[in-house]
C-alpha cells in the first residue's frame, strides 16, 4: 500500500522560507511523477511543481524562482523548498504521485493528507 506523508508546513513571515518533505512509503511504478499541489482558502486545488521520474522538474509560472523541487531516493522522499513567501502562498499543501501527473490532479492515484502553510505578518 502506498502512502505518502507530508511534513514541513508552518507559520512563517512574508519573505521566510520554508522545506516541505513528502515521504513515500510502498511502492509506486517507475514511471510516476510525483509533485506539489496546494489549494489556497477559498479557491480550488492548483499544480505547484512536479518531478518526473527521469527527475525533471517542472513548475507553475506562479512559483518559478521561488520553489525548488527535489527527489531523495536514498529517503524515499521529495523536498519542495519555497523561499521569498507571499501571503498568497497560504494553503494547504499536497503532495500526490501518478502517471503523467503534471498540474493535473486528476491523473493522482496517491494523495497525502496535506500540510497547511501560513504566510503571515
Amino acid at each position: 500500500q502506498v502512502q505518502l506523508v507530508e511534513s514541513g508546513g508552518g507559520l512563517v513571515q512574508p519573505g521566510g522560507s520554508l522545506r516541505l518533505s513528502c515521504v513515500v512509503s510502498g511502492s509506486t511504478p517507475p514511471y510516476y511523477a510525483i509533485g506539489w499541489f496546494r489549494r489556497a482558502p477559498g479557491k480550488e486545488r492548483e499544480g505547484v511543481s512536479w518531478i518526473s521520474s527521469f527527475d525533471v522538474p517542472h513548475y507553475a509560472d506562479f512559483v518559478k524562482g521561488r520553489f525548488a523541487i527535489r527527489r531523495v531516493n536514498a529517503k524515499n522522499t521529495i523536498y519542495l523548498q519555497i523561499n521569498s513567501l507571499k501571503p498568497e502562498d497560504t494553503g494547504v499543501y499536497y503532495c500526490a504521485s501518478g502517471p503523467g501527473l503534471g498540474f493535473e490532479e486528476n491523473r493522482a492515484n496517491y494523495w497525502g493528507q496535506g500540510t497547511q502553510v501560513t504566510v503571515s505578518s
